[in-house]
């Protein structure tokens, strides 16, 4: 694969073999990013577990104290006194069967949806739309609940989804470029803990056997695991 200059330039910074400690691989994300826009800062986790297997799912939500530094745009599935307390409480978009319409014609101008459960009869016939993108209101990620306005809140201030992948990676946000390093070292300390506490019963050995962060445009920095999951037990 042929990188470019400025790709190759940071990656010159960083040591390939190294397993960073947190806050100093943090630090060389922000160093290394070059991008004329405030880049994302993501966190990927290779677990010890087999997603294969029922008992080894990993998958939760987690509140960062310090946002993502994205404006989240919120639908809600909703009738009645519930479709008012929606819009009170913030959301972009709250109804019924006309959203159920508007998204069957193609329309997908939101980042996370939710539902009452007395809606989920009309949403369950999206799930062939939303289920690949990521938008399906799932229980388990608490956007099927008619707490609508303590969901909405929480998603505004930076409430993100995680699900282990077939290749037993789990993925985050957790910043922009532009937070200072207590913040982004705050919501990368937010996020391991939520993942231990997520741990299978049925997942064996080490559990954190992989951790690197980067920024969008920059090469991974690898992260000691051990040190990460000695900070968040």
């Amino acid at each position: 694969m042929k990188r470019g200059k400025i790709y190759k330039t940071a990656n010159a910074k960083i040591e390939r073999f190294k397993l960073y400690e947190p806050a100093e691989a943090l630090q060389l994300v922000k160093e290394v990013a070059s991008a004329k826009f405030d880049e994302t800062v993501e966190v990927h986790i290779k677990l010890g577990v087999d997603p294969r297997h029922a008992d080894q799912q990993v998958r939760g939500t987690v509140s960062l104290p310090h946002g993502t530094g994205k404006t989240r745009k919120v639908l809600v599935f909703a009738k009645g006194e519930k479709v008012k307390e929606a819009e009170a409480a913030g959301a972009d978009y709250a109804g019924g069967e006309e959203l159920a319409e508007k998204i069957q014609g193609g329309w997908f101008d939101f980042d996370v949806a939710v539902a009452t459960p007395d809606m989920m009869a009309v949403v369950g016939k999206l799930g062939k739309i939303l289920g690949p993108r990521g938008l399906m209101p799932n229980p388990k990620a608490g956007t099927v609940t008619f707490d609508v306005e303590r969901t909405i809140t929480e998603l505004k201030a930076g409430r993100i989804e995680y699900r282990v992948d077939k290749n037993s990676i789990v993925h985050a946000p957790i910043g922009r470029v532009s937070f200072d390093l207590d913040k982004l070292q705050g919501n990368l300390n937010a996020f391991a803990e939520a993942l231990i506490k997520a741990k299978p019963a049925a997942a064996k050995g080490q559990y954190m056997r992989s951790v690197s962060v980067c920024s969008t445009m920059s090469p991974g920095i690898k992260i000691n695991p051990l040190v990460l999951m000695a900070a968040n037990k």
